[in-house]
């Protein structure tokens, strides 16, 4: 077994344990490597922190008011109007409408706005708003106490729920 030298100069047990001590060069080099990986590593999570997922779509609410909400209005065969159920008893309860009224005022449609939104996530097509309606096997939910509303997703009023929720305003086709 070798011994290191007794008294001998600093760094000397070192470079007789570590031959390639010489002094302390290779142990600079592995701690400048070290905090070199350890603010790459640093710069890199800040750098994601900044750099966010691309912005949903805001829902544009004279689109809702002009296309959205005229179909909540809107008598299918076979099928109740959204609003008869809608209107009461539901979790997606919109405002009822007067008596002898044919569409909402302005309050009660910023109301249904903020009622409609609880149930779309912006730019997302499994929004229960579009699932909930659609035929099970055009890619609608399981059941609508209402029936299913729209056979395929090709339905005219089924694709302006869809543009609303993909984010189309009412200054755009």
């Amino acid at each position: 077994m070798r011994r290191a030298p007794a008294g001998g100069a600093p760094g000397a047990v070192l470079m007789y344990c570590y031959p390639h001590y010489e002094g302390g060069g290779v142990y600079k080099t592995v701690a400048l490597m070290t905090f070199a990986c350890w603010a790459l590593l640093t710069a890199g999570i800040i750098g994601q922190g900044s750099a966010s997922a691309p912005a949903r779509p805001s829902l544009d609410y004279e689109y809702f008011k002009t296309k959205v909400q005229p179909i909540f209005l809107k008598k299918r065969p076979g099928h109740a109007r959204c609003v008869a159920c809608h209107g009461q008893g539901t979790p997606l309860r919109l405002q009822p409408l007067d008596p002898g009224a044919t569409s909402w005022t302005d309050e009660e449609s910023r109301k249904n706005f903020d009622v409609v939104r609880r149930v779309v996530v912006p730019g997302s097509l499994r929004s229960k708003l579009l699932i909930h309606p659609l035929a099970e096997d055009a890619g609608g939910d399981f059941y609508h106490n209402g029936g299913k509303h729209f056979a395929s997703q090709n339905d005219p009023e089924w694709q302006t729920l869809r543009n609303w929720v993909m984010g189309q305003t009412s200054g755009t086709n």
